[in-house]
């Protein structure tokens, strides 16, 4: 079969492949758009997502530094509740036969009373105590000659109530034989 080609022909095909390369490029135009439309949102959701392995990293390490907090402090918590038990069977137990208390005097003036020596001392280093200073008992001289005395008391069972640890020595009264 032979065909006839007119040239009316011819410059139809030549605009229809003209216009099939156009539309080519446009297709092509369009699709690189969309390629790199793509590849900008698969960088953004890339630097997204890093971020936020980071941030999470971060918070992790913040809860992580919490939860010791929480766990020293829940210990904490505990000692000092076990302490208190302590403290409450010891008061409700009463004073115990030979048990001492101290009394810190300020000038002669009764100041506070301590469970032990130690407590008064380091008490009185909050009121500005020297801490290496010379601990003595009241002698003879006045109580008002110290500035910070401590004084013994033990419990007494017999007469209900406490007594010097060390009493003062005894003096003869004048004229006494």
């Amino acid at each position: 079969m032979i065909r006839i080609v007119t040239a009316g022909r011819l410059r139809r095909l030549s605009e229809d492949a003209e216009n099939a390369r156009t539309r080519a490029r446009n297709v092509q135009g369009q699709a690189d758009a969309a390629w790199s439309q793509h590849i900008r949102e698969l960088y953004a959701v890339t630097d997204r997502a890093e971020r936020a392995e980071a941030v999470t990293s971060e918070v992790g390490g913040i809860l992580a530094h919490a939860m010791e907090e929480l766990s020293a402090a829940q210990q904490e918590l505990l000692l000092k509740d076990i302490e208190i038990r302590r403290l409450r069977r010891e008061l409700e137990g009463g004073p115990v036969e030979g048990q001492a208390l101290t009394l810190l005097l300020h000038h002669g003036e009764p100041h506070t009373i301590y469970a032990s020596r130690e407590d008064a001392q380091a008490d009185t280093a909050t009121h500005g105590a020297p801490a290496d200073q010379v601990w003595q008992r009241c002698d003879e001289r006045p109580a008002a000659t110290f500035t910070w005395p401590c004084e013994a008391f033990i419990y007494n069972a017999a007469s209900n109530g406490f007594r010097r640890a060390h009493p003062p020595a005894a003096r003869p009264v004048q004229g006494a034989a």
